[in-house]
């Protein structure tokens, strides 16, 4: 198949391109959003705008900015992902599944240690919201901590479950379609690329580390730098989009169920994964060391050379089952 572009682009340019195909692919999301907001909420250009602004405000509010980041995120990062690997001339499996699933616990695996790091992760985060910028950086620290604030009032906004229905909309829209979209922009593209420029670990860490500052919020770096790291190497490891696609739902899908639950009262620990509090250490603690131990039986497991296959001849006695000989 051929492309546009010479498959044997430097990686700095590939990402360039990225860029470029993001914002791209986010026009094309706003002319969809604001005509969805025409056709099914009746609202104007300007009247949407309003609405996504303040969404309480308005009872069209929670629909339409849930609809919106949805499409957003969808036709920028999956858009402009696919678009590159098409553009070089790539099929789509060809370009993110550099080899394929090498078996299909692999999925629940990478959806296991995700659930299994939650308390480890919770201290992190409690760590890192406690965190305190230099003096000379006050007024910044202001600023980001203030942003912060907004951003989980929308978040809480968002997440607020009345009806069965706008959790499953929910599971949609912040498990599912960031799932897809941000593995193949960060991993699938970014990562890939920084690996070829630079080397595996290089590449892998500064995926993690871009992941996590471009969502720009400065007291929760450090878990969304951890995450990234699992979710390159659960990549980097299996060679295929799909295990770090299936660790980054269960991530944001189990958060949206124990918030769920708890607003029906159907989930007693007290824990709110969108708050800032830790577990207590004496789940922390077997959480890390489990972890560490899933991971590395991971990584064992998708990096084991493939087992040699059998080969199977006629004979007039019937079939002959004939393995490779070791090679010398």
């Amino acid at each position: 198949m051929k492309g546009f572009l010479p498959r044997t682009l430097h990686p700095g340019l590939q990402v360039l391109m990225l860029l470029v195909l993001l914002v791209a692919g986010a026009c094309v999301g706003y002319a969809v959003v604001f005509g969805v907001a025409q056709a099914g909420f009746g609202l104007s250009v300007a009247e949407a705008g309003k609405v996504m602004t303040a969404p309480s405000a308005y009872p069209q509010g929670w629909g339409l900015l849930m609809m919106a980041q949805g499409v957003l995120l969808f036709s920028a990062g999956a858009g402009g992902a696919l678009a590159l690997a098409s553009l070089l001339g790539y099929g789509w499996a060809e370009y993110f599944n550099p080899r394929r699933l090498g078996a299909g616990w692999w999925l629940l695996g990478a959806g296991a240690l995700i659930v299994v790091i939650v308390p480890f992760m919770s201290s992190l985060i409690a760590w890192n919201a406690d965190a305190h910028f230099p003096g000379f950086l006050h007024d910044f620290e202001v600023w980001a901590r203030a942003s912060e604030d907004r951003a989980q009032g929308l978040t809480k906004f968002l997440t607020r479950f009345n009806s069965t229905t706008r959790f499953l909309v929910a599971v949609v829209v912040i498990a599912v379609v960031p799932a897809v979209s941000e593995e193949l922009v960060f991993r699938g593209v970014i990562q890939k690329n920084l690996v070829r420029w630079f080397s595996p670990h290089v590449g892998v860490w500064l995926g993690a580390a871009i992941f996590s500052a471009i969502h720009m919020q400065f007291f929760g770096f450090v878990p969304r730098f951890v995450l990234g790291l699992v979710l390159g190497y659960l990549y980097f490891w299996s060679g295929n989009i799909l295990v770090s696609m299936a660790a980054h739902f269960v991530q944001n899908a189990l958060q949206l169920l124990i918030l769920f639950l708890s607003q029906r009262g159907l989930f007693g620990w007290g824990f709110d994964p969108d708050g800032n509090e830790s577990l207590p250490w004496t789940l922390v603690v077997p959480s890390a060391l489990l972890s560490a131990g899933l991971l590395y039986f991971l990584y064992q497991q998708m990096t084991a050379p493939p087992k040699p296959t059998q080969m199977l001849t006629l004979s007039h006695d019937g079939v002959d089952l004939h393995r490779p000989k070791p090679l010398a």
